[in-house]
């Protein structure tokens, strides 16, 4: 059995997830994969580098390929904290309010990466139905956002749930030296 050499574009939707160095590298020899809609497979779903960079929170990957003429998504812009086009989006269509990004992951998982709580509030009143509410707090710790992983605890998000790497939100915070959110996690019920 020989070795397959790597596959350039699979190199660069891995990079679109944290790498801005790979990003540029792989859009200067191919600037098509700007758009590209990545197929990782059954299990994976469908893609663009747009959406690698949105469900991570890669606020400055995502700027970069949207200053590179990728088109905003809802994702990208709930990620963003772009709270008037993503009203635009919801005034265009109201399915907007609850549409998933890359992989399926649930709208409100992307805004709790911004930080802004007057933004996930404004999807709720719009018609978000809260899934991923569990996942935004898993976001909203990862980014240090002690007032969103409130607003997420407060709408039921469950406190105990554990991201793709087995770690709880009370994990993330320890490790990451964010008393505040420690301290509001363990006092919630």
């Amino acid at each position: 059995m020989t070795d397959q050499p790597p596959d350039p574009l699979r190199q660069f939707m891995i990079a679109a997830h944290f790498n801005l160095e790979g990003v540029k590298a792989g859009l200067k020899d191919h600037p098509e994969w700007l758009t590209i809609d990545y197929d990782w497979g059954e299990q994976g779903g469908r893609e663009t580098p747009l959406g690698a960079a949105a469900h991570v929170g890669g606020t400055h990957l995502a700027q970069y390929l949207l200053g590179c003429g990728a088109p905003l998504t809802p994702a990208a812009a709930a990620m963003l904290g772009l709270r008037g086009a993503l009203e635009a989006f919801i005034d265009a269509d109201p399915a907007n309010a609850n549409v998933p990004g890359a992989h399926g992951i649930p709208l409100l998982a992307h805004a709790a990466f911004s930080g802004d709580v007057e933004l996930v509030e404004m999807l709720k009143a719009r018609g978000n139905t809260l899934a991923g509410v569990s996942m935004g707090l898993i976001n909203a710790v990862s980014a240090g956002h002690a007032a969103m992983a409130a607003w997420m605890l407060a709408n039921g998000a469950d406190a105990s749930a554990k991201n793709y790497q087995g770690k709880s939100a009370l994990d993330i915070a320890e490790a990451n030296g964010f008393t505040e959110i420690v301290t509001l996690l363990k006092n919630h019920p």
